[in-house]
């Protein structure tokens, strides 16, 4: 897949850049700079990818086989022992793994020749590290999450070998299921800024402690070892969503005005011996007075509706749910890259979010359509230099209520390429105006001008060759004007 591939092959390029010190500009001079094949899994290991609207987990799969496709590539695919599979190939075809021999045949898994258990072998640890270590999905509808889980599930299974190929005994396969959370992502009680750290020594934990629970659980082989696992897990998060409630700022606020209006019924009226002032002093310390109550009334409910509201049941508290995001003290470090398809939902739909999603996003207008506030949060959840790439509707580029994200992506974001396909239906997902942008998050240049296709079915032929008609066909695109919206030139 053409997201897929672009972006990943953009983030690891960079992260090899950041970690090495390095100014490669291209996949090329990726590959003829990498020397150490260990150091080199171990970078791309490290990748955090996220879909925050994982649905089915498409984006996931594809990104996991492209990984795959991108260590072949570098020729850093390697067994156990270190050494690099060089007589294979691996490449991506409608997001499946195709891997090939030097003389172009198809790989099929012999269990009992040696070779072949090699390969097998090398690919099933190649799926399991990246599944464990890389790929992290949120999903609203909990079916959904299931089916991702499970399409991850068979796409290691694909490569399971025998242990043992006389008693036909497959390796144990890991907990995936941990990385990909049921919860609406776009609400959340906790900002990604909250200092957490106290907290947790608060509530008795460690982040080293979290984050071994985490890989124990996916490790687990007992049913029973698993339970406690993610029991403890569970404690954990429940203990900290305790400290931090602790910690809500509405508390002190209620506390503040309670104080107030104890200090108000309590005051002595000192007579001035003037009737009229003396009167007029209770009407104001009676208005003053059933102010603070209602105040204090409006405080206490908002209170109780974030404890027990429905809207907060969903909630996805991305502050603390995916530890491998954190660093050492609890800081939220942010993921390599963002991918997905927002929800195409109508601002309709979303009446009972809205006072929420005004306090959390400031792309916020009371007729954007959901999708709008995924671009926002994509960026909030992104690390300093990642990368995000979205397909959804082009209805933000000209539509007023786009004019703030338009804007934000301008100023806050480097644009790598827009794909606008217009009306042409290109997706068996329903995407009204479908478009793909691909941005990282860097401040752009003053004169930023992205490369931009407006897609003419009619004119330059098979969709699936979008990616390569971009480079030839495309135009520039400059998006500093998000008052009027964004506008092809050249």
């Amino acid at each position: 897949m053409y997201m897929c591939r672009e972006t990943l092959r953009r983030a690891v390029v960079q992260a090899f850049n950041d970690r090495k010190g390095w100014d490669c500009q291209t996949f090329d001079e990726l590959y003829n700079r990498i020397q150490d094949k260990a150091e080199a899994n171990e970078i791309i290991n490290g990748l955090k990818i996220c879909d925050p609207s994982v649905g089915s987990g498409h984006f996931l799969v594809s990104a996991l086989n492209e990984l795959i496709a991108i260590k072949s590539d570098l020729e850093i695919l390697c067994d156990e022992q270190g050494r690099a599979l060089r007589d294979y190939s691996v490449r991506v075809e409608s997001d499946e793994l195709v891997i090939t021999d030097e003389d172009g045949e198809l790989f099929s898994y012999r269990p009992k020749n040696v070779k072949s258990l090699r390969v097998q072998k090398t690919l099933f640890e190649e799926k399991r590290r990246i599944i464990e270590n890389c790929l992290f999905g949120v999903d609203i509808n909990p079916n959904s999450v299931s089916i991702c889980r499970l399409r991850l599930w068979i796409e290691l299974l694909k490569h399971a070998y025998y242990t043992d190929s006389e008693t036909r005994i497959l390796e144990t396969l890991p907990n995936i299921d941990i990385n990909i959370k049921p919860g609406n992502s776009v609400i959340s009680r906790y900002p990604i800024e909250l200092d957490i750290q106290p907290l947790l020594k608060k509530a008795g934990y460690t982040i080293e402690q979290y984050r071994e629970a985490v890989q124990a659980y996916r490790e687990a082989v007992l049913k029973d070892e698993k339970w406690e696992l993610e029991r403890f897990i569970q404690q954990l998060k429940m203990d900290l969503r305790s400290e931090i409630s602790a910690e809500n700022p509405l508390l002190a606020k209620r506390a503040e005005k309670e104080k107030a209006w104890q200090e108000l019924r309590q005051a002595i009226i000192v007579s001035t011996g003037d009737a009229v002032r003396d009167r007029r002093d209770r009407e104001l310390r009676n208005q003053r007075d059933a102010k603070l109550k209602r105040e204090i009334e409006a405080l206490t409910e908002q209170i109780e509706a974030e404890k027990s509201g429905l809207i907060f049941r969903t909630a996805l508290e991305w502050r603390f749910e995916f530890p491998e995001v954190l660093d050492a003290e609890g800081n939220f470090i942010g993921f390599d890259v963002i991918i997905g398809n927002p929800p195409y939902v109508r601002q309709e739909e979303i009446k009972a979010f809205k006072p929420y999603l005004k306090e959390l996003f400031s792309t916020y207008t009371g007729v954007a359509d959901l999708f709008v506030y995924f671009y926002e949060l994509g960026l909030r959840l992104l690390k300093p230099g990642g990368y995000l790439t979205f397909i959804s509707s082009n209805k933000y580029f000209r539509a007023g209520y786009g004019e703030k994200l338009r804007r934000l992506l301008a100023e806050e974001t480097t644009i790598a390429n827009l794909i606008d396909f217009g009306d042409f239906p290109v997706f068996e997902e329903a995407i009204a105006y479908p478009s793909i942008i691909t941005l990282r998050k860097v401040k752009p240049a003053a004169d930023q001008v992205v490369r931009a296709l407006s897609w003419d079915g009619s004119k330059l032929g098979d969709v699936k060759e979008f990616g390569a008609v971009l480079g030839s066909s495309g135009l520039d695109l400059r998006t500093g004007g998000a008052d009027g919206g964004w506008l092809a030139v050249g």
